[in-house]
């Protein structure tokens, strides 16, 4: 198990009220669980933007009917080698196809592949999302 520390926060009363019902929405067994969450989720956006390691996702929703676009997409992909690490294709509709691009290496390098993906042509829609810094300690990573 990870070494804890303990610290103490003051705040607004009103702010208080609000963040308890937070953790209770979000089924939080206590305070300490989420303001953990909450700073490795500002931690993750903060990797975006910088030149930490990080692994991710970018969800990449396009009309696959757009001539070309499928070979455009995986083109991309093979540009960031290293950073694309692999892809599960998911058939939306008779239109729509969805790519989850399982990703790997610095939030600038993560955006920049996002940003490449999202300026095609009949992509109608690209996310990235962090999941973890580079930084994450084995206790707090999943065992398969």
């Amino acid at each position: 198990m990870a070494e804890l520390k303990r610290f103490g926060i003051s705040a607004d009363k009103y702010l208080v009220e609000k963040f308890d019902d937070y953790v209770k929405r979000r089924g939080y067994s206590t305070r300490s669980k989420a303001i953990e969450d909450i700073i490795r989720d500002s931690l993750k956006k903060e990797a975006v933007s910088a030149d930490k390691k990080a692994n991710g996702a970018i969800i990449v929703v396009y009309n696959h009917h757009k001539r070309n676009l499928v070979s455009k997409i995986v083109e991309i992909q093979h540009g960031f080698h290293g950073v694309a690490i692999c892809n599960q294709h998911i058939h939306l509709d008779h239109n729509n196809c969805m790519e989850i691009i399982i990703v790997k290496g610095t939030g600038k390098e993560m955006q920049h592949l996002t940003n490449k993906l999202r300026s095609q042509k009949g992509v109608k829609f690209a996310s990235l999302t962090v999941a973890c810094l580079e930084e994450c300690r084995p206790e707090h990573t999943l065992n398969t």
